[in-house]
């Protein structure tokens, strides 16, 4: 049975000549110039297949214009479905790996280990996000070019370097943090604590 790969997510229709603005899963947008054949994924499990004739960027969406789909009512259909590709048709990142091959993957920030990652999320920002367990807790990571400095998928070892505190977002606050989100009332009790 042939492997898909989720390459955009369809948000709205977007004109009055079947267009739709799709949420982009893919950090290669420039791929739909050679990608003329997607399929659409529908809630219910129904794949079809679509021929792509245009595609154009807008605000933070890809606007997409497929042969047959010409109104609004047509465009309503493809609302909400994953656009997607043959999983050999992926692009490898720029760090010359795929996505799907980075789960399971140990993540060290300058050599000190992070987690495991447990899955890749998209459409949050310019790049997906690593989902790395942490003992009991997930972190984000943003998998940015500048932020790599190594990948051995077959050693299964993503190396990084992380900006100082971007492991800490996650983190519990420190008793100093919470006093000083408390405001006034925490004063007196901040006090209390830099005389000790």
């Amino acid at each position: 049975m042939q492997e898909f790969i989720t390459i955009a997510r369809v948000a709205k229709t977007q004109g009055r000549h079947g267009e739709v603005a799709a949420e982009l899963h893919t950090d290669f947008p420039e791929k739909f110039a050679e990608r003329k054949k997607l399929f659409a994924l529908s809630a219910d499990g129904k794949r079809r297949e679509l021929q792509l004739e245009e595609f154009w960027s807008h605000k933070s969406y890809v606007v997409l214009k497929f042969a047959g789909v010409d109104s609004i009512t047509d465009a309503e259909a493809l609302v909400g479905c994953e656009l997607q590709v043959p999983l050999e048709q992926r692009a490898a990142l720029d760090a010359g790996a795929y996505v799907s091959d980075l789960v399971g993957c140990e993540v060290f920030d300058r050599e000190r280990p992070v987690g495991t990652v447990k899955d890749v999320q998209f459409g949050a920002g310019e790049a997906p996000l690593l989902v790395v367990v942490q003992g009991s807790k997930e972190i984000l990571i943003p998998f940015a070019q500048e932020f790599i400095a190594g990948i051995d998928i077959e050693g299964k070892r993503v190396e990084m370097k992380l900006p100082a505190g971007m492991l800490e977002l996650d983190a519990p606050l420190s008793e100093e943090e919470k006093s000083e989100a408390g405001g006034a009332k925490s004063g007196s009790r901040k006090q209390e604590a830099g005389g000790r």
